[in-house]
């Protein structure tokens, strides 16, 4: 799980002009994990494009900010894309960029968050008629699956701990919908660590 900071990156393009400001794909091929409803800076991560069978992470360049939509809704999980095609559009009202910066800043000075690895579709349960991995209010340990993320059509575990993390903390809140498409870094649980 860990070799996304090996992966190769691309820098998206950034037009501002008559439709609005956008990325824009810096190439031809697969395009995956567009972000919809987050916040863009210079140098977020916006998706991933598959280029030939070789997977590259694609970065905001800077002059980029705003609140990102993906233009298919994330009806689509990999899509073919050209050079230049729209990968999100950005509201760059400063008042809603600020708003969501501030809701973030707000969060992350309230507990903790625990966050997705590598880029994927969110799974919350092993399988659609079981309990989900976890919920609200449970206490999690450090080595318990949370998550599965599927990557290529592969599932991988998603489990809790590492950098700061405690070794055990409650589960505050549950961020992603079930089967919502996660970039690395996005949020999957708010915690509160348990001494």
């Amino acid at each position: 799980m860990g070799g996304r900071s090996h992966q190769k990156r691309l820098i998206a393009v950034f037009a501002d002009d008559g439709d609005g400001a956008r990325l824009c794909s810096p190439g031809v091929g697969l395009y995956r994990a567009a972000p919809d409803g987050t916040l863009v800076r210079p140098g977020s991560t916006v998706g991933e494009l598959e280029v030939l069978g070789e997977l590259f992470v694609v970065v905001a360049p800077e002059g980029a900010h705003g609140l990102a939509r993906d233009p298919e809704g994330g009806a689509i999980a990999r899509r073919p894309i050209g050079y230049g095609d729209t990968i999100a559009s950005l509201d760059t009202d400063v008042s809603a960029g600020e708003a969501l910066a501030d809701a973030e800043d707000e969060s992350a000075a309230s507990g903790m968050v625990f966050r997705s690895p590598t880029s994927g579709r969110y799974y919350a349960r092993p399988a659609p008629d079981a309990d989900p991995f976890v919920a609200v209010g449970d206490t999690i340990s450090e080595g318990q699956t949370v998550a599965l993320l599927e990557v290529m059509k592969t599932f991988n575990r998603i489990q809790f701990g590492g950098g700061s993390m405690p070794e055990q903390a409650k589960v505050l809140r549950i961020v992603p919908s079930n089967e919502a498409d996660l970039a690395a870094g996005d949020a999957i649980l708010e915690l509160e660590a348990l001494d």
